[in-house]
């Protein structure tokens, strides 16, 4: 089973929480019996695509970086993106703790002294990782959304916190990132 959800902010990735509501939370019954979990994560306060499911071994592939699965994200930013911030990001970072980031894109839409708008891609996943580079080019991020995980996109249609099936194109679409599929 694989389920394509527009993960609302304020709503925790994860099977279950004594702290707040989480994605299965969503779900009616019959799903959540299914043994669903998200693949990944997305911060409580970020929103977008997050996929469920029960099938553990193509989940992994999925957020294995040696797949190399990119993962796009429309972020909104407090201060003005520059040039300078793209190539950081092309170069990789390295953020304090010393966490190793590796090369990542950023395509600035929109830049002013009031806030920005851009669009970053990242092929791992690492914990607060789109905030923290942003931060540590000194734009901290005001709000965040994944729109893709590889060829995946959001589906418009779904407002937050509403979900579907993937469809069997989708999922064929999955497998073939992860070199999986047997006939292609």
């Amino acid at each position: 089973t694989w389920i394509m959800l527009h993960k609302p902010a304020g709503v925790l990735s994860a099977t279950e929480d004594g702290r707040g509501a989480t994605v299965l939370d969503l779900l009616p019954p019959e799903l959540r019996r299914r043994g669903l979990f998200p693949v990944g994560r997305l911060d409580k306060d970020t929103e977008g695509l997050l996929l469920l499911t029960n099938e553990g071994g193509l989940a992994h592939d999925i957020l294995s970086p040696k797949h190399h699965v990119d993962k796009v994200y429309y972020a909104r930013t407090a201060g003005c993106l520059t040039e300078e911030d793209c190539r950081a990001f092309a170069a990789g970072m390295t953020l304090g703790g010393g966490l190793e980031c590796l090369p990542a894109g950023l395509e600035i839409l929109s830049a002013g002294p009031e806030g920005s708008e851009g669009l970053v891609t990242l092929r791992e996943g690492k914990f607060h990782q789109v905030k923290r580079m942003l931060a540590a080019c000194g734009k901290p991020v005001t709000y965040l959304k994944r729109l893709s995980m590889g060829p995946l996109r959001l589906d418009e249609a779904l407002a937050p916190g509403a979900f579907r099936p993937l469809t069997v194109g989708e999922i064929h679409t999955l497998l073939d990132i992860c070199g999986l599929n047997p006939s292609t």
